[in-house]
Formats: C-alpha cells, sequence, structure tokens
C-alpha cells in the first residue's frame, strides 16, 4: 500500500501556510513534510517544526550529495525536500503534503508523476498585499520584490491539478479538504488502500 503525496503551492501571503495548518488539524493521518531552508527563522518559529534550519555550507553539500527531492533558491533563500523521508513515508502508505513553490512542484512531479497537485491564489493583488503588509515582518522593498515575484508565480497555475482561491478561509479549507477526500476515491488509491476486497471482487 503506498500513501498520495499532496503538494499545495503559492504565492507569498496567499494564506497557504493557514491552509495547511488547519486541514492538517482535520485530516491528522496527513503527515506534513519538514523542508529544509537557509533562512534565519521568524519570531516564534521553532527549528524541526516549521522548517529545518541548516546554514548554507551545509545545505550546499546535501544537493551534492543528491539528498533533496526538490531544492530552490527563493527571494535569496534555499528550500529543499528530504527525498527518503518522503519515499519511506509513502512507502509505508502514509499520506504526505509538501508546501513548496511551483518550482519545487515542477521537480517533485517527474519523480512522483502521481501526485495530487494544489495551487493556492489569493482573491485580488490588493488583498494579497494587504496580507503581506499585516505581517508586519517585512519592509517596503521586500514586499514590493515579493509581490512582483507573485505575479510571475501565478503565472504557472495551469500546471496544478486543483485551484482554490483563497478569500474566505472556511471555504477555501472546505475546498482543499474535498480535493483530499476526492483523490482518496480514486480507483488506484482506492485499489491501493483495499486491494484484499479489489481482489475478491474483481
Amino acid at each position: 500500500m503506498f500513501g498520495t503525496l499532496y503538494v499545495v503551492a503559492a504565492p507569498s501571503g496567499a494564506g497557504k501556510s493557514t491552509l495547511v495548518g488547519r486541514l492538517l488539524e482535520c485530516e491528522p493521518s496527513i503527515a506534513l513534510s519538514i523542508s529544509c531552508t537557509t533562512r534565519s527563522p521568524r519570531a516564534g518559529e521553532v527549528d524541526g517544526r516549521e522548517y529545518h534550519f541548516v546554514a548554507v555550507d551545509d545545505f550546499l553539500q546535501r544537493i551534492s550529495r543528491e539528498e533533496f527531492l526538490e531544492w530552490a533558491e527563493v527571494h535569496g533563500n534555499f528550500y529543499g525536500t528530504s527525498q527518503k523521508w518522503i519515499a519511506d513515508q509513502l512507502a509505508a502508505g502514509r499520506d504526505v503534503l509538501l508546501e513548496i513553490d511551483w518550482q519545487g512542484a515542477q521537480q517533485v512531479r517527474k519523480l512522483f508523476p502521481e501526485m495530487v497537485s494544489v495551487f493556492i491564489l489569493p482573491p485580488s493583488m490588493t488583498e494579497l498585499e494587504r496580507r503581506l503588509v499585516g505581517r508586519g515582518t517585512d519592509s517596503h522593498d521586500v514586499i514590493e520584490r515579493r509581490l512582483a515575484a507573485a505575479q510571475a508565480e501565478m503565472r504557472h497555475v495551469g500546471e496544478f491539478d486543483y485551484v482554490i482561491i483563497n478569500d474566505q478561509l472556511d471555504q477555501a479549507l472546505e475546498d482543499l479538504r474535498a480535493v483530499v477526500r476526492a483523490s482518496r476515491l480514486g480507483f488506484k488509491a482506492q485499489r491501493s488502500r483495499h486491494g484484499t476486497l479489489f481482489a475478491k471482487l474483481i
């Protein structure tokens, strides 16, 4: 039995982390992959919970050893996902969720073409800017760069299986849960989870 790999991507400020956090509260059987990053922790972040915070030299060595399923440089920082951890979880039949950007999704798709991909969109650029400003963590220049990057990222929305517009959080959460429910009812997923039953009936 193999688990399902979910990939959720979004531009900065679209509410991806909040949505994923709420989903995992409702679906505790899904394991969240904790990425490695070279960026500094933000206020309240804990090593091993939000990210594994590593030095640039350490990250580059892991790239050379091909330890990452995917990795990318975003806003001057590196982010990467452990290939072995993902493979072990899926082989054990556990569903896994990755919070990554569109570049990472492209890399993951090459190795896991059956992944279920979701892109989160903001309801407008105005609302996206309001959310970024509301964080209170970035300077005006950084926010401007993030908004420009967001527009470039959103052009890749057509590469994803599902698109959720995060206008009202509760509705967006229900939409994301619907994606999970639908994916679990697909033929391959059902056959994997209920192999004995399928063998008897078909």
